[in-house]
């Protein structure tokens, strides 16, 4: 080890040692206890694999906060990493044989009880919402960067709903699928957490919604502002006048099929696909419809969500003001996080599940 790698050594244990002191001190402050019931899976499976241990409470490193977690939403993204599937969810870097990660979670809602050293955005006592870390625990870690303060008028169980499902929403509605008003959307998925985001979001912003779910759901689906509901069992949704933009969250039709129900230069964003089998799940039609866009009038795409918060500020904007619900369908206590996934992989949700925390709201 040369000079230089010593001096940069000495600084960081230096470093280190000054921020852990910090968090000491905000934990004191903030009497935060050493352990905390947490929801852990320690290998991939179903729901069953999951139960409720005491572990150690996290450390905020420096960009990131402690937040004792009030309320944290329920999504798609959970399973696909309780599950390990498809495959490539371990090959991204979650764990090839376990996760990496064993408490489940990431939406969050709470209030913040320490700050690492290079945080200045949230001090103790705020109450904030946003994209965590194993947030099915009485605590845990975040990014400063994936948090926002939570308006007076939203409650944690509403805001638990916003960062993945509704950030998603409104980056495939807006910032990639370019919707305007007097646009004719299909929502594919229209039921579920980011599809009654969607469903909303257009609405509110004068666009003409169809909406595909089941039947049981049809009323739902109308409630959240749709015009056309058709159920995914009998109807086809290319009898209709093609549409301006597609958003498919289903992610069971073939792009040959999404492309007959789009305008000559419509546009298809392809949010999730949960069939393409277990290795690859939906990416691989995601791809195909990629590679294709260049070569036809129309534009097919998809994307990586954005984990930052100011992402959601006018969503939360929307919540607050009355013009969209957040769409909380069930609450669980965290003893029944297992049903709650559950009950998201058989269909049982109409919107989204919130894990609720120590009673706090």
């Amino acid at each position: 080890m040369n000079t230089a790698t010593t001096a940069i050594a000495a600084t960081s244990a230096a470093t280190i040692a000054a921020t852990s002191a910090a968090t000491a001190d905000a934990r004191r402050e903030a009497d935060v206890p050493e352990q905390m019931q947490a929801v852990v899976g320690e290998q991939y499976g179903t729901a069953d694999v999951l139960e409720v241990r005491t572990v150690e409470v996290p450390t905020p490193a420096a960009d990131e906060v402690l937040v004792r977690v009030a309320a944290a939403g329920v999504d798609r993204g959970v399973w696909h990493l309780m599950t390990g599937l498809p495959y490539a969810v371990r090959l991204a870097g979650y764990g090839i044989r376990r996760p990496k990660q064993p408490i489940l979670g990431l939406d969050l809602a709470g209030t913040v009880v320490a700050t690492g050293a290079d945080v200045t955005d949230f001090t103790v006592g705020d109450e904030v919402y946003g994209i965590g870390n194993g947030t099915f625990a009485d605590y845990a870690v975040a990014k400063a960067t994936k948090l926002a303060h939570r308006p007076d008028h939203i409650t944690a169980e509403q805001a638990a709903t916003l960062a993945i499902s509704g950030g998603t929403a409104t980056q495939a509605l807006f910032d990639i699928g370019a919707a305007e008003a007097g646009q004719r959307v299909l929502v594919l998925g229209a039921s579920g957490g980011v599809g009654s985001f969607v469903v909303q979001l257009a609405h509110a912003h004068g666009l003409h919604v169809t909406g595909v779910a089941s039947a049981a759901k049809a009323d739902y689906v109308t409630e959240l502002g749709a015009d056309v509901v058709l159920d995914y069992r009998t109807d086809d949704f290319t009898d209709e006048q093609p549409f301006d933009l597609i958003i498919d969250i289903g992610g069971r039709n073939r792009v040959s099929k999404l492309r007959s129900a789009l305008t000559r230069t419509g546009t298809l964003v392809i949010v999730g696909g949960e069939d393409g089998g277990k290795v690859t799940g939906g990416t691989g039609r995601q791809l195909r419809a990629m590679l294709r866009s260049p070569f036809v009038s129309q534009r097919m795409t998809t994307f990586v969500s954005d984990e930052t918060a100011a992402k959601r500020t006018a969503l939360h904007e929307l919540v607050a003001d009355g013009r969209i619900t957040a769409p909380v369908d069930r609450t669980y206590p965290l003893d029944r996080a297992a049903d709650a996934l559950h009950d998201l992989e058989v269909g049982n949700l109409r919107g989204k599940a919130v894990i609720t925390i120590g009673g706090r709201s």
